[in-house]
């Protein structure tokens, strides 16, 4: 199989795909060494990490530049890049950028309406899978309803109105239906019952455990930005007691990596 097949059949097995969402190329390592099974970034963290803030605003260049690291570090690993809007609101011009991520090896890409219309997102995945087959491959594309995340409607109307997404977007091709914010079991259940492609949702505080999910519909759960949040925010606390006391001690932790077995995953 290729790429983009391996990925597609880790949504389809008798357990529940588990995304641990990596923020540049050694978090990718990493994460890919400790046995998971596909690589997804959060862009909130790869756009941290190149200086930028979450939300739409990371150049296509290091986007571009981040990606091909992470590809060229995981080894046969599947890769999915979330590309939030795609960074335009032309479909010609994110199918371009789509093409230029899957000529490094990418498998999957996460797409969100955000603020826009379903209209515009259902366009962007047809314009995306033209583009992509064109050149004989595929690509996964995770398509993100932002309903829940963004309260785009009174809550009453939530669960119709993702459907209704969900089923827009699978008509254009998409072939993953991603809904942050997502967490109630009878919202879960109504809307994998309803929408015939895989439900990946948030991990976030309070969500059902990862067989029950499955039971319930869900066939991904992606960690999101909170494995970059607990490693800065572990970092940071380090710095300010080292910092503040002088604290060597602070920088020694069971938790750290090994420096040469970190090396050597990237040597590789």
């Amino acid at each position: 199989m290729n790429a983009y097949e391996t990925f597609r059949a880790l949504h389809r097995g008798d357990r529940i795909l588990l995304l641990a969402n990596a923020w540049d190329a050694v978090s990718a390592a990493l994460f890919a060494a400790s046995g998971s099974q596909a690589i997804a970034t959060t862009s909130a963290g790869l756009a941290w990490s190149r200086g930028y803030a979450d939300g739409n605003a990371l150049p296509r260049a290091s986007l571009l530049s981040a990606v091909g690291a992470i590809c060229a570090v995981v080894g046969d690993k599947p890769v999915s890049a979330d590309i939030e809007n795609g960074y335009s609101d032309s479909a010609d011009k994110v199918a371009d950028l789509v093409a230029q991520l899957h000529g490094f090896g990418v498998a999957g890409i996460n797409l969100e309406d955000g603020d826009g219309t379903p209209e515009n997102l259902a366009a962007k995945i047809a314009a995306v899978k033209a583009r992509v087959r064109a050149s004989g491959g595929d690509v996964f594309i995770n398509a993100r309803a932002d309903v829940f995340l963004r309260e785009l409607v009174p809550e009453s109307e939530a669960v119709r109105e993702t459907i209704a997404r969900a089923k827009r977007y699978a008509a254009a091709g998409a072939d993953g239906i991603f809904v942050p914010d997502l967490k109630q079991r009878d919202d879960i259940r109504a809307i994998a019952a309803s929408i015939e492609l895989p439900l990946n949702v948030l991990a976030v505080a309070g969500l059902p455990s990862a067989p029950e999910l499955y039971a319930l519909g869900v066939r991904r759960i992606s960690a999101g930005s909170a494995l970059a949040k607990l490693a800065l925010g572990t970092a940071r606390d380090a710095a300010e007691r080292f910092l503040r006391e002088g604290d060597c001690g602070v920088l020694f932790s069971p938790q750290s990596i090994d420096y040469a077995r970190t090396n050597a995953l990237l040597r590789s």
